[in-house]
């Protein structure tokens, strides 16, 4: 299997610095800085790009066992509300919130619900983020236009 590279390249201290952020394909280059992570500045932040990452890897998870299970999504569509938080010990990642919306030809919403934990419980990001509290919201599209 294929080891993936990203680089993140500083300058400055803390809160007056920037960096940038690239991955050894070319397809992500973000400059990322403390406005961005903490305030509302342009540009990126980890958190951003880890819930980039979930969201990508959980949907994926998800296509392939829907897929397994005979019935292949029309569409998946996902997002990763990616928490981060001051405590005691400094900043940490409590909790993340993945919402997905799929239309699935064919299958119900309690087979639908299955499949969406399973991804959850066994996409390598979200097994990467043990020490996370993970949540799911999902909703099957196809089973909203049922008459």
């Amino acid at each position: 299997m294929p080891e993936r590279t990203a680089q993140a390249h500083w300058e400055g201290s803390v809160k007056e610095g920037s960096g940038r952020i690239t991955v050894e394909s070319g397809a992500v280059a973000a400059d990322y800085s403390f406005g961005a992570r903490f305030e509302n500045e342009a540009g990126t932040n980890p958190e951003e790009l880890l819930g980039a990452a979930h969201a990508g890897c959980f949907t994926m998870a998800l296509a392939l066992g829907l897929t397994e299970a005979g019935h292949p999504p029309a569409h998946i569509d996902t997002s990763a509300h990616v928490a981060i938080e001051k405590g005691s010990s400094g900043f940490h990642i409590p909790h993340i919130e993945l919402r997905v919306a799929a239309d699935v030809p064919g299958l119900d919403a309690a087979a639908f619900g299955n499949l969406a934990k399973a991804a959850k419980e066994n996409c390598p990001v979200s097994k990467a983020l043990a020490g996370t509290d993970i949540t799911l919201d999902a909703t099957l599209l196809t089973e909203k236009r049922r008459p």
